[in-house]
């Protein structure tokens, strides 16, 4: 859709095949040709649902749809940024730089004990879900959260910066049912110059 007020599905910052290894072209398409656009297409279907309620003056099971909806768009909002900060291996650092490494290293003590802490919240994540790192805007700390499917549990002043999807849809072609040899794999290629950034955009 053109229309601004819904969503669309974003093209990848990157060839279809740049982030292997770590995930094949096979399952990227797979991942983002379908299971994302089908996120896209669920949130603005609800859109166009609510538009025409609210045009027609009728009502519709605001606790279904409002729960439907946090679904559809928090699993477009979550895979928006998951490509985003992924990059090629090349391209991608082993450990983060700047501002994003001097509060990894206040909040955590070290770039390992964050990336075994993120590690252990994404490979226990129950069922399908994420790992997420964020920053609370009231205490200025960063946080590691488990979202469970695409609905976020809302933290007020809470702003998510790096995300690790870790439904099956991610890397079953790639993985199977083996989640913590794709945890490891992510690894290689997290963008640490973005999530730098979006840490600096808080930060301002």
């Amino acid at each position: 859709m053109s229309d601004n007020r819904f969503y669309s599905l974003p093209e990848l910052p990157y060839a279809y095949n740049a982030l292997e290894p770590f995930i094949s072209e096979a399952q990227l398409r797979l991942h983002h040709d379908k299971h994302h656009a089908a996120y896209v297409n669920g949130a603005n279907a609800i859109f166009e649902r609510l538009d025409k309620t609210r045009q027609a003056g009728t009502d519709v099971d605001m606790k279904a749809t409002l729960k439907e909806l946090s679904f559809q768009a928090g699993g477009h909002i979550l895979h928006h940024l998951f490509w985003k900060n992924l990059a090629p291996a090349n391209k991608a650092g082993k450990e983060p730089g700047g501002i994003l490494a001097d509060n990894l290293k206040k909040e955590f003590g070290s770039f390992e004990r964050f990336k075994k802490e993120f590690s252990a919240a994404a490979v226990s994540a129950e069922g399908s879900g994420w790992a997420a790192l964020a920053r609370c805007g009231m205490t200025g700390r960063l946080l590691i959260m488990q979202i469970e499917k695409h609905n976020v549990n809302v933290y007020p002043h809470i702003r998510i910066i790096m995300v690790l999807d870790v439904w099956e849809h991610a890397y079953y072609l790639d993985y199977k049912n083996e989640r913590p040899r794709y945890v490891e794999a992510f690894w290689n290629n997290v963008n640490w110059d973005e999530v730098n950034q979006r840490l600096e955009v808080l930060l301002k």
